[in-house]
């Protein structure tokens, strides 16, 4: 028999708090057409994306991420001295250790959380939220914030015209903590590591040679993406919604990774959404902003009265890897 003693964490964990941070700079669509042949009716079509907004030199990972986090801890209630643990999700932190979550968590004023880093791109969020629960469930933290962070800006291909338009700057973050009731449902998520060339970085980090080689970005095989997110991703999304024993009348709110607007209508469409059902458009004017993605989107609907606390939620997320996750949960 064990002699280890069983853990004492909540029953549940809930979304309590959410924060986000969008770099100053906003740049349209005509801007991106100076080094692409395309035009702003084509990108609009093909996207949804009208504006994203790019940070400047001080907009560091970091920098964003702090600013989200204030804002979803003052959301929350608490101090961030009460934070246990640090999860930050992101693909473009240049440095590969240490972990840009312990910096982060000093700088907040945390004691001594415990603090790393994940990479699962679009996904990001959904990982980190499930690990947070987990976290709280099993007791090694009482309070734990989830932060999506990117700049994209510094992985895009300005002269690609199938992804120079795509990708935004911006954090997001939300802190997660005890329920008396469950409010984050049960996590489906996976991965398919057989399609990982459909969404890749163009030189590996060690291959890359800056006499001869543009700086590494992001690229995709826009087509075969599409289908993927369309299809694989709707079922995945109701596999979620099976899984928290809920259909989509039930549902207030849909937030799926805000990737492309024609992905998200068709997801709306296969999974046949309630017209009740508020949908996050916000890669409208933030574009695709990977790991940040899904809390900017949850903080703008809450701010924008679209969405309201308490309501039910679900959260998908998708991408390079490719990699997914997917629950219901409640609204702070």
């Amino acid at each position: 028999m064990s002699k280890i003693k069983p853990s004492k964490g909540a029953p549940y964990a809930r979304i309590l708090g959410v924060g986000g941070y969008r770099p100053t700079r906003v740049v349209p669509n005509e801007v991106i057409l100076e080094t692409i042949d395309s035009s702003d009716e084509w990108i609009r079509s093909r996207s949804g994306i009208q504006t994203r907004h790019w940070a400047n030199a001080e907009e560091t990972v970091a920098a964003m991420s702090i600013e989200a986090s204030g804002k979803a801890i003052a959301d929350a209630g608490i101090s961030a001295e009460q934070i246990g643990g640090v999860i930050v999700s992101t693909v473009s932190h240049f440095k590969q250790t240490p972990a840009v979550a312990t910096e982060i968590a000093d700088k907040l004023g945390t004691d001594k959380a415990a603090a790393f880093d994940i990479s699962a791109g679009c996904a990001g969020f959904g990982y980190g939220l499930t690990l947070a629960k987990g976290m709280i469930v099993e007791g090694s933290a009482e309070y734990v914030l989830v932060i999506g962070v990117e700049r994209l800006s510094d992985l895009t291909d300005l002269e690609d015209r199938a992804t120079a338009f795509l990708f935004g700057d911006g954090a997001g973050a939300v802190v997660v903590g005890p329920s008396k009731e469950p409010a984050i449902g049960p996590t489906v998520w996976g991965s398919e590591g057989d399609k990982s060339e459909t969404i890749k970085q163009t030189v590996a980090w060690n291959e890359y040679d800056s006499s001869t080689d543009k700086f590494p970005a992001i690229t995709q095989e826009g087509q075969a993406v599409f289908r993927w997110a369309v299809f694989e991703m709707a079922k995945v999304a109701q596999q979620a919604l099976d899984a928290a024993g809920i259909t989509p009348s039930d549902l207030d709110v849909f937030i799926p990774h805000q990737a492309n607007e024609r992905i998200i209508d068709s997801m709306v469409k296969t999974l046949k959404l309630p017209e009740h059902v508020t949908v996050a458009r916000d890669v409208r004017t933030t574009g695709n902003t990977s790991a940040a993605s899904i809390p900017l989107a949850m903080e703008r609907l809450l701010a924008t009265g679209e969405a309201k606390s308490g309501d039910t939620a679900l959260v998908i997320g998708f991408g390079a890897g490719l990699v997914y996750a997917a629950t219901v949960v409640t609204l702070p």
